[in-house]
């Protein structure tokens, strides 16, 4: 299989073209138009400093349809529990730095280099990025952040200073998602908990016509809001 060096524009290799690992490319940048165009193909960006930018789209891709969200026992006590406040868009650059920072059991470092950091920043600042947070009186407890492209939700990252502050944060975005009418959070690869969740690994071909179709649909771009106070 062949990795490509991409140009100075930005544009991309079919992502069916990419390695059985799922890179596909590598170099370009991390502008706004770029990342855009990137999620639009079903590609992503994935490494960690010295490295150069790696871009990647692998195949299953692991996908979950808000119909198809299941919710563990202890999972449920807790969100019957009501300790959490979950809002919406209101501390993007926290939830991200928390994604960098925090320690991860499944990790070792992070693949959240600087330069991510600003880039995501600024598709936040034009409306395609998004965060949902999780507090605890008042304190930032955990969260997740992603990019929104047409009926796509393409989720990144996630932080938990809390036992399952971050899975309710996600759980609580899902069905808002369902609530507009999403068609899937594209949760990229393979965790256990994400698939517990009700995740489900698609053939990268079924993800990409998939996308393809999600994409005629008008991108839910700006500030986001839950549709109604979501204290879980």
């Amino acid at each position: 299989m062949t990795v490509y060096r991409l140009p100075a524009e930005p544009v991309f290799p079919p992502a069916s073209e990419a390695e059985p690992s799922g890179l596909l490319a590598v170099g370009g940048d991390l502008s706004s138009q770029r990342l855009l165009a990137a999620y639009a193909a079903g590609i992503f960006p994935w490494y960690a400093d010295p490295q150069p930018i790696l871009w990647f789209s692998p195949d299953p891709r692991w996908l979950l349809q808000p119909a198809d969200l299941a919710v563990p026992r202890r999972l449920a006590r807790t969100l019957r529990a009501r300790r959490l406040e979950v809002t919406l868009d209101t501390a993007f650059a926290r939830v991200i730095h928390g994604c960098a920072s925090v320690p991860r059991a499944d990790a070792q470092g992070t693949w959240i280099t600087p330069a991510m950091l600003t880039a995501y920043q600024q598709l936040f600042e034009l409306g395609f990025a998004h965060s949902a947070e999780a507090w605890e009186k008042g304190e930032l407890v955990g969260g997740v952040y992603g990019v929104s492209l047409g009926g796509a939700f393409f989720g990144e990252s996630m932080f938990t200073l809390r036992p399952d502050a971050s899975k309710v944060a996600l759980v609580t975005l899902v069905r808002q998602l369902a609530a507009w009418g999403f068609d899937f959070l594209d949760c990229q690869v393979h965790t256990p908990h994400l698939q517990r969740l009700g995740a489900r690994g698609w053939p990268r071909e079924v993800f990409l016509r998939a996308l393809r179709e999600t994409l005629r649909r008008e991108t839910r771009r700006g500030r986001w809001q839950f549709d109604s106070a979501r204290v879980v």
